[in-house]
C-alpha cells in the first residue's frame, strides 16, 4: 500500500527514522559520497562549521585522548599497588626481627605509621594470655566493639561517625576518616575463625578512608597484624 499525502502527515518521519535508516543502509553514502563533504556540523572546538568527515576525525580524536587518560590513569594505579605491595611485604619483614613477643604491638603500630604515613594508629586485643594481660593494647574494650568487629567480614573505611575505637586514639578530636580492622585466628572464613582484636587506621583527611575504596592491602595489613599478634593468645 503507498503511502499518501494524508498518512505522512499523519505519520511525519522523524530523527530516529533517518539514523535508522542511515545505520541500517550503509551504501547510502556509496551513492552519496559528495554528501561527506557537503554536511556542515558545528565543531565544538570553537563553533566553526567543519566536514562531516571532520567532525569524524575530531570524534576519533576524542576518542582516542580518552583511552590514553585510561591508559595512563592504569599505569599511575598499577605503580602505586606496586609500592603499596612492598610496603605490605616491609611491614612483614619488620614484624619478622621482633624477637620478644610483648614487642609486637608496638613494632606493628611503628611500622604502619612510618609505611602507610598514616598519622594515628590504634590496637586493641581480647582473650590473650595472662602474660600479656597488663599490655596497654588489653585494656577492656566493650562487648558492641567485639561483637562489630566479628561482624566485619573485610576492613571498614569511612567518616568518623563516634566509633568507641576512636578512644584508643592519641587525638580523636583529629580523626576525619578511619579503617577499622578485625584482627582474626587462621582459619578458612569469617565463619572458621575467631576475632580478638582490631587495628584502627586514623586520618585527618576525610577522603583518605572512604567507604567506596578498596580493602584488599587493609585485609592484608589484618592478615600480617592478626599473625603476629596471635603470639599472644
Amino acid at each position: 500500500m503507498s503511502t499518501t499525502p494524508d498518512s505522512a502527515l499523519n505519520h511525519p518521519i522523524t530523527e530516529a527514522d533517518i539514523a535508522n535508516y542511515l545505520a541500517n543502509t550503509p551504501e547510502f553514502f556509496t551513492r552519496h559520497a559528495e554528501l561527506l563533504a557537503a554536511v556542515q556540523l558545528t565543531s565544538p572546538h570553537g563553533h566553526r562549521a567543519v566536514s562531516l568527515q571532520e567532525r569524524q576525525a575530531e570524534m576519533l580524536r576524542e576518542k582516542i585522548k580518552m583511552l590514553e587518560q585510561r591508559i595512563m590513569e592504569m599505569i599511575r594505579n598499577g605503580g602505586e599497588n606496586v609500592l603499596l605491595s612492598d610496603k605490605v611485604v616491609q611491614l612483614a619483614a619488620g614484624l619478622l626481627q621482633v624477637q620478644e613477643s610483648a614487642a609486637v604491638a608496638p613494632r606493628l603500630l611503628q611500622e604502619i605509621e612510618a609505611l602507610f604515613a598514616v598519622p594515628q594508629v590504634g590496637l586493641r586485643v581480647w582473650d590473650v594470655s595472662p602474660d600479656h594481660a597488663q599490655s596497654p593494647f588489653v585494656q577492656a574494650v566493650s562487648d558492641d566493639v567485639k561483637s562489630f568487629a566479628a561482624s566485619l567480614s573485610e576492613p571498614f573505611c569511612g567518616l568518623n561517625t563516634g566509633f568507641e575505637a576512636l578512644s584508643w586514639m592519641a587525638d580523636p578530636a583529629a580523626v576525619a576518616s578511619l579503617a577499622l580492622i578485625p584482627l582474626r585466628t587462621a582459619g578458612e572464613g569469617v565463619g572458621g575463625s575467631t576475632v580478638f582484636g582490631m587495628l584502627v587506621l586514623a586520618s585527618g583527611d576525610a577522603q583518605r578512608f572512604t567507604s567506596g575504596m578498596g580493602t584488599a592491602f587493609l585485609a592484608r595489613i589484618g592478615d600480617l597484624s592478626s599473625v603476629a599478634l596471635a603470639r599472644w593468645r
